[in-house]
């Protein structure tokens, strides 16, 4: 008995990781949704109640079922009202926006290819807390290693620098 909760509780697993790795392919209901038929909510159910059906089983060695599957069933309820809330407050966690080709302009960065005679290099910025390496460009020749101002952003990978005293 206790082999058929314990193979209940990974069928949860299963499909839980299912749904990591694949998608949203057996989500149930709208994509958005974290209700009571989502994903979380059915895996998290299925999986506490085959594990916890198989602990209760093994340690009262009972042969009936009414014992293991109340056990689960117990175990499972709030267990899948957990993942439901959990699912939910992912699924409306606040992020960061994008950062743009507007939001270059006005940084600082390093030169890490020296920007040449003909008025290419490249330069590192950091843009949204991340380094970031685009193509330069300047009116004149400025050594690796300097410290410039971006003044102009021209595509999402070029910007227009100025060096900058140090």
């Amino acid at each position: 008995m206790e082999t058929t909760f314990l193979i209940i509780g990974g069928a949860g697993i299963v499909v839980l990781a299912l749904s990591v790795l694949i998608g949203d392919l057996f989500h149930f209901g709208h994509p958005d949704a974290a209700g009571p038929f989502s994903v979380p909510a059915v895996a998290g159910f299925i999986g506490a109640f085959g594990f916890a059906g198989a602990a209760v089983a093994a340690v009262t060695g009972s042969d009936g079922l009414l014992v293991p599957v109340a056990a689960g069933v117990v175990a499972a309820v709030p267990t899948a009202w957990l993942a439901t809330r959990l699912a939910r407050l992912a699924i409306n966690m606040r992020t960061d926006a994008t950062p743009t080709q507007r939001d270059m302009i006005g940084t600082t960065g390093v030169i890490v290819t020296p920007i040449t005679g003909n008025g290419f290099g490249e330069v590192r910025i950091s843009l949204g807390g991340q380094p970031v390496k685009l193509n330069a460009r300047a009116d004149r020749p400025i050594p690796l290693g300097a410290r410039v101002f971006v003044v102009e952003a021209t595509s999402p990978t070029s910007v227009i620098v100025e060096e900058t005293p140090l």
